[in-house]
């Protein structure tokens, strides 16, 4: 199974989120709304996306630090097709999943090194989740 999120306080030092921009892709507006809002609050640079298309084409066009998607998406789309193509344009590029329809997510699904959240989750949870992913990358390209 893909790992679950550890949503544990961070100690070190916080990456600079005046910079960090996340894109959260979930077609529930009210979900997207308080996940995005819950980052901005934090001082991160969000983007937002309904579905996987939409995303494709901000991923085309924007530098993004951390892709956050639903699984099951509208339009037919899914967030496990859209990490694979987001991971071609930048393979280093963070993903977190999340699917209030699932409990799982299999490693096959997933894209390597990507960490998976149940919904519900509380936007504190999102938040440091965010800060421990973004943290993590920036240990590793050190």
């Amino acid at each position: 199974m893909v790992p679950f999120a550890a949503f544990v306080c961070p100690s070190p030092p916080a990456p600079d989120r005046a910079v960090a921009t996340i894109l959260v892709v979930e077609d529930e507006p009210t979900v997207c709304e308080l996940a995005a809002e819950a980052l901005l609050d934090e001082g991160y640079r969000v983007l937002t996306a309904a579905d996987a298309w939409e995303a494709e084409a901000i991923l085309a066009r924007e530098s993004v630090d951390l892709l956050f998607t639903d699984i099951d998406l509208a339009r037919n789309t899914d967030g496990l097709s859209l990490a694979r193509c987001a991971r071609r344009l930048s393979p280093g590029l963070p993903v977190v999943y999340t699917s209030g329809g699932r409990a799982s997510l299999p490693p096959c699904e997933a894209v390597p090194g990507s960490v998976f959240v149940p919904k519900p989750y509380r936007p504190s949870q999102l938040v440091a989740l965010t800060q421990d992913v973004l943290r993590a990358t920036l240990l590793h390209a050190v």
